[in-house]
């Protein structure tokens, strides 16, 4: 008996050698009762449990889910996410391992398989990709009241435009999760699927949320508002069902629409803990204001026109990676987003890419830093760069009398009355151009106000009429778009009510938030919204437009 007890201790230490062998890098391993209890499942709670103090005790079997809710996972595995990655393929490093695989997820509902992602490589757990070397156990929010950890949220929410909220309608549903290692294993992108490493289920009770008669209600215009107000019978039925959809949160995070007709004001709603006195930030939408200010300044004589080039306000000899088609950069390709600077927002291996320009102590020199793209001629092909349109702040600040800040207020803002604003600065205090100019709302009505009378406020021309032309016109095509163009940091798209087309010009930024000028409609829309870095911010934006305003105003 004790040889045979001995024969089994040996091959279980062979083993645990054995398996340790395997191992390209050492975890944190398996050191309380609890994690050995629940080795290879996704556990799930409300909130953040600290890991010290989660029991067994804490894990849901079900959840009330709602839009405002705190629902987590806690997922024990049996090794780190370097060591799985590792068994599917031995002769790559752990830092290779970290830049080609992550984690896939695969979300059922009720029994059915809805949703699968392989998490980018580039999303990690906790502060440093290097944890996937030692975790053994992890938590991620798949919803979250506090907006923490930003790529476990998106995961949910692409779940959820992915088929998520189809299925999740009132009732009782069962919610599965499975998650496996992956690696893209070569340049063309084959990905090499792991076992299983954990799963969990738990059942999610979906309520219908309740809207109240106040929150349908239209929002009765207050005094004061700085605009004579529109007596235009729309229909309210469309605007109370618009009302309904944003405070059941059907339509997310939007904190406020405007809309003027005929330049009077028609609609001013506020949502979600905001009012007229709040002020948005409308991220990129604000690079619209750089153009405007460009057009002030050729209309006074401080730049020449938007064809004069780069070597006109810099020596750029001075700067890194010198080539003449940098001298040759006209102000017109920076408004059009189609420089030849290697730069992309849209690719996150990009030198220009504006991730990489916010750390760095001087954002102009970054810009002027940048080398060429020789694949790109300059002005042909359109290419989103927020670096960009730092370098038109920095002509401006340097062309203008006291600078950008104090010629917007003197030459643009004043003359609209508007009083409440706060720029964002750059790393040297210049008013910051790639975004995030804050207004009321009513403000940027009269911003966008300005382009529809062409120019006049209050009978002063304060942008010329030619430079508004040069706005409202396709100047660039963008590319896997159809029928929508860019222009002087204005966006351009149709959009199609009842078999008709629609042509809009508007800033865009980050949440949804959008400027709308219609070209042959006598509307302006001002849409501000918190939905930030959300994939449905634009779309809902789009929605607002064609399912309940457009509808409302063109019966």
């Amino acid at each position: 008996m004790i040889k045979i007890l001995v024969l089994i201790f040996l091959s279980l230490f062979c083993l645990t050698i054995f398996c340790q062998s395997q191992n390209l890098v050492k975890n944190d391993g398996i050191t309380t009762d609890l994690h050995k209890k629940s080795v290879g499942k996704i556990t799930f709670m409300n909130g953040n449990i600290p890991l010290n103090q989660y029991k067994e005790s804490d894990f849901l079997k079900s959840f009330p889910l709602t839009y405002k809710s705190d629902l987590n996972i806690r997922v024990y595995m049996d090794n780190s996410i370097t060591n799985y990655l590792h068994s599917l393929a031995a002769d790559l490093s752990a830092e290779q391992l970290i830049e080609k695989g992550n984690l896939q997820f695969s979300f059922y509902i009720d029994r059915k398989l809805i949703y699968k992602e392989n998490v980018s490589p580039n999303c990690w757990l906790g502060n440093s990709n290097k944890l996937k070397n030692t975790l053994t156990t992890f938590r991620i929010p798949l919803t979250s009241s506090k907006g923490e950890n930003l790529w476990a949220l998106h995961l949910w929410e692409r779940f959820q435009l992915n088929g998520g909220e189809k299925v999740l309608k009132k009732g009782n549903h069962n919610l599965k999760i499975e998650i496996r290692p992956y690696i893209k294993i070569d340049e063309n992108d084959e990905v090499k699927v792991g076992n299983l490493i954990a799963e969990g289920q738990i059942e999610l009770i979906i309520k219908t949320p309740q809207a109240t008669a106040e929150q349908i209600s239209i929002q009765p215009i207050k005094q004061e508002s700085g605009w004579e107000i529109s007596d235009f019978k729309f229909d309210k039925k469309k605007i109370e069902a618009l009302n309904k959809e944003i405070a059941i949160y059907n339509l997310k995070e939007i904190t406020s629409i405007v809309v003027i007709k005929d330049g009077k004001l028609l609609l001013e709603e506020y949502f979600n803990g905001a009012d007229r006195n709040t002020l948005h930030d409308p991220r990129s939408a604000g690079k619209s204001f750089a153009s405007t200010l460009m057009g002030i300044a050729i209309k006074d004589g401080y730049i020449k026109n938007e064809d004069q080039t780069l070597d006109q306000f810099y020596n750029l000899k001075s700067f890194e990676n010198y080539d003449v088609k940098k001298d040759q950069i006209k102000i017109k390709d920076l408004l059009t987003m189609s420089s030849a600077f290697e730069g992309s927002d849209a690719d996150s291996n990009s030198p220009g890419n504006e991730e990489n320009m916010y750390p760095t102590d001087n954002w102009v020199k970054f810009a002027l830093d940048l080398p060429i793209d020789q694949s790109k001629k300059n002005g042909e092909k359109w290419d989103y760069f927020t670096a960009g349109t730092i370098i038109l702040g920095d002509i401006l600040n340097k062309r203008v009398p006291e600078g950008l800040e104090k010629y917007a207020d003197n030459k643009l803002f004043k003359p609209l009355n508007i009083t409440k604003y706060q720029w964002q600065y750059t790393p040297q205090n210049v008013a910051n151009t790639a975004g995030s100019l804050q207004m009321r709302s009513l403000d940027y009505a009269k911003y966008a106000q300005l382009y529809k009378n062409n120019g006049i406020w209050n009978g002063n021309q304060i942008l010329s009429k030619e430079w508004i032309q040069k706005t409202f016109a396709h100047q660039i095509k963008i590319p896997e778009r159809e029928n929508e163009f860019y222009s002087y940091l204005f966006w351009n798209k149709s959009v199609e009510y009842k078999g008709k087309h629609y042509e809009t010009y508007y800033c865009a930024g980050n949440g949804g938030n959008e400027f709308i000028i219609f070209k042959d409609l006598p509307l302006v829309i001002i849409i501000t919204s918190k939905a930030y870095n959300k994939p449905y911010g634009h779309p809902q934006a789009e929605k607002i437009v064609k399912d309940f305003i457009l509808p409302a105003i063109l019966k």
